[in-house]
Order: C-alpha cells, then structure tokens, then sequence
C-alpha cells in the first residue's frame, strides 16, 4: 500500500510581478509627534497672563500719569494725606511758572540741539565701526575692539577734569560743542552694532557686491544701512534718551546762560519750600520731547527686536 504523495510545489516566479494582481501592502497610519502637533497649534494666553500684563502696564505708566496729576496741582495739594489721584486745574499756571522761572525754551532748543547731534554722530559713527569690526578684514582688528570695549569698564567721572582741561584750552567752555563732541562715538554703541551686524548681515551679500564691482563705501550705503536700520534706531532711542537725560557733564561744561533741559530743572521750585507742582510741570515738559522720539521710532524698534529673537 503506498503512501499519499504530497502536491508539488509551485515555484516563486521569477519574472516581473503584474501590480495589477500584487495586493497593496498595509499602510500604517502616520501618528504625528507630540512637537509637531503643538507648533501647528495658535498658543493663546490665559487669564493669568492678562492679568500679569495688566499689573505690569499700570506699574510703569503709573509715574508719567502721577507727574501729570502733580503738574496740575498745587504745592498743597500735594501735601494733603491722602494725596490728590486726579489731574488738578493748575497745569497752564504750573507751565507759565516754569517759563517764568526758567528759560526752559531755550533750554529746550539746546537739548534738542544737542541730543540730536549725537544722536545723528553715534549712529553713524559705530554703525561705521560695528561693520568694520563684523565684516572686514585687517589686522589688529580682534585688539581694537577689546581695547573699544575695555574702555567702558573706566567710570566716567574719571576723565571730567583732562577732558574740561582741553575744552578750556580751546575756549568751548560754556558752548554747546562742549557737550555734543565729547559722545559722538561711544564704546557700548560700537558693540551693539558689530553684534547686530554680525548676525543679519549675510557674508554672501558682500561677496556679491564685491564680484559686482561695488566698492566699500558703496557696500555700505546700499546693503549694510538697509539691513542694519532696525538696530540704528534702536541704538538712536537709547542714545537720544542718554543724552537728554544728562546732567554731569552738561552741568560742567555749561552755565545758566546756554543751559540744557536738566540744568535748567534744577533752578525751578526754589525758595524755602519747594514747589514740588512747578517742578514736575518742568519735569513734564521736559519729558514730552522723549515721548515723540519713541512714537517715531517705536516701529522700527519693534521691528528690530522682533528680527532679532527670530534669528536667535
């Protein structure tokens, strides 16, 4: 009796596979990343972060708001506990006391005078230096800038007497050059536009400029000052702002007859008692002028700010 045999079996083709006959493979389901999932995500803040935000705006508004209130009040009434929170009648008579008191005109022309000029000269000045610093070559460059940044580590008090010496010496004493050459050019803004420079201006872009023939200072004019305008006005604010706000040097350099805004401040509410009103009424006035140079620069500011967190 014999065994049952088993079918034979039915060799692999060899050949092409027919696709039309090949089962489709099983597709697996893609499951996204937990990171993908979340950066196609709109983040929206919750109460908590409004709230913070509120808390904080009413923190740093609140001193413009409470000099405004005590421009507009009387010495008295500010010396009532609980003190006056509204704005008072007394603001037009408060500014006719300061003019009165003060040439704070003039001082407001010299100011302007003054902070725009170095203003004008600081930006230019290193945002010449920050793309020579960033982009060119030449030697000794690495020891200039350490000896550019090294100098903001000496306290400025140091050099008020050399530096009035050699004003006196060319007879600038109590003129406004006295004040405006001394910070043309300063150390801290030498380094914000080499760090800027160095990060938004491509390497690329000069090299182009130069196959094309472009010269240095052509580079400079039509790609480096484009790009680098964001970080110009940022440094410009914070220049101007410096430079109205002094008060050492201008208060050396310069007497009651060609005075700057805060010399001219310090000669409101004199007397026994001072007259806190008419001085912050000065101190209002003398803040406006800070006001308009934000709102006119506040974009471009913005806008540098933003360029530069999104190439961080």
């Amino acid at each position: 009796m014999t065994a049952p045999t088993a079918p034979a079996a039915t060799p692999a083709p060899t050949g092409p596979t027919d696709p039309a006959t090949t089962p489709p493979a099983p597709v697996r389901a893609r499951v996204p990343r937990r990171g993908a999932r979340r950066a196609g995500r709109t983040l929206h803040a919750g109460p908590l972060a409004y709230a913070i935000l509120i808390v904080a705006v009413l923190f740093s508004a609140f001193p413009f708001y409470w000099t405004i209130v005590a421009a507009s009040r009387s010495n008295a009434d500010l010396a009532k506990v609980p003190p006056a929170l509204l704005p008072g009648p007394n603001l037009i008579k408060n500014f006719e006391a300061v003019l009165e008191e003060a040439d704070i005109g003039k001082a407001l022309l010299n100011s302007l005078i003054v902070s725009g000029s170095i203003t004008l000269g600081t930006v230019l000045c290193c945002t010449l230096a920050g793309f020579a610093f960033a982009k060119l070559r030449f030697r000794g460059r690495g020891a200039l800038l350490a000896i550019t940044v090294g100098t903001m580590m000496i306290p400025p008090q140091l050099g008020v007497i050399p530096l009035f010496m050699l004003i006196a010496e060319l007879g600038w004493v109590n003129q406004l050059q006295a004040v405006i050459l001394p910070g043309l050019v300063s150390a801290f803004g030498v380094f914000f536009m080499r760090q800027y420079l160095t990060q938004a201006l491509p390497d690329e872009l000069i090299e182009a400029a130069r196959v094309d023939g472009a010269s240095t200072a052509r580079i400079f004019w039509s790609i480096v000052v484009p790009i680098a305008r964001p970080g110009m006005a940022v440094l410009g604010l914070l220049t101007f702002m410096a430079a109205w706000n002094d008060f050492f040097w201008p208060v050396v350099a310069l007497t009651s007859s060609e005075p700057t805004v805060q010399v001219a401040l310090r000669q409101l509410g004199g007397g026994y008692v001072h007259d806190q009103s008419v001085i912050m009424a000065g101190t209002l006035l003398g803040t406006l002028p800070v006001l308009l140079v934000f709102g006119l620069l506040g974009r471009q500011i913005v806008g540098g700010i933003m360029q530069g967190a999104v190439k961080g």
